[in-house]
Order: structure tokens, then sequence, then C-alpha cells
């Protein structure tokens, strides 16, 4: 199971250099529930990725509220951990909450927007991208 979004924020500050990070961030990605194979359609996957992404999103009920429910995965390690930080970030969140959540601003908080090669940058813009049209979607049918 993911740890919260706030021990991984933790997690990285006691974590004192970039080799330590990225190892925590692949292994984020091996603590991920495993999307099942039937999940891994054209429909699912996150354009605009350099790695084969694939990201479900479904509207569950949690206290009476609808909220975002989201499994990934990635063929690559690194990017698999940069799914599961998404995941961390957005599961459980209703569709505004989704829609006001600055991912870019924590992976700057976090120091991977400059650790990351800008292909990874442009895949994690896109996962964002792709998760904000989902809660777009989702707040307009409700």
């Amino acid at each position: 199971m993911l740890p919260t979004i706030d021990e991984i924020v933790s997690n990285f500050e006691l974590l004192d250099d970039w080799e330590e990070r990225y190892r925590y961030v692949i292994e984020l990605g091996r603590m991920m529930e495993p999307l099942p194979e039937e999940a891994h359609t054209e429909a699912n996957k996150v354009k605009g990725c350099a790695s084969q992404v694939w990201l479900e999103t479904r509207l569950d009920q949690s206290n009476g509220r609808p909220v975002l429910n989201l499994i990934g995965d990635s063929d690559a390690h690194i990017v698999r951990g940069l799914v599961a930080l998404m995941i961390a970030l957005y599961n459980g969140k209703t569709p505004e909450e989704a829609l006001s959540t600055d991912a870019l601003g924590l992976f700057k908080e976090l120091g991977l927007a400059e650790h990351l090669t800008p292909q990874r940058s442009n895949g994690v813009r896109s996962m964002v991208e792709r998760i904000r049209r989902d809660a777009q979607v989702a707040q307009a049918a409700l």
C-alpha cells in the first residue's frame, strides 16, 4: 500500500542525495496496487509520455461524497514511481479538490522538477493534464 503524500514528502526530506531519492521513487512504484491486465488499454494510455503509462480513473463514493480513485502502471521503473506519486497526491480527492491541486508545485518542492529529464518532466505534465481532464469530466457528471 502506498504511503500518503504527506508521508512521502517527509521521507523525501530525510533522504540526503538524489540516488537515494530515485531509489525511493522506484520503491513507491513497487508498492503500487497492480493495474489489471485488462486496464492496459489505449483509452487508459497517457499520451505525451516517452515511456508507456496507463491511468484508470474511477469516481467512487467516500463518506457520501464523490472521490477520484486512480490506479496506474508504467513499463519503466522510475516512471512507475512517478505514477505512484501522482496516485498518492490525487487519490481520494473530490474532483474539485483534484482540480485545485498543484502537482507541478509539489514536484518543484521535492526537487524532482530539476532532477528529471525533459522527457520525464513532459510525461509528468501529461499525467497531471490527464488527471485534471478526468476530474473535469467527473465534476461535470455530478
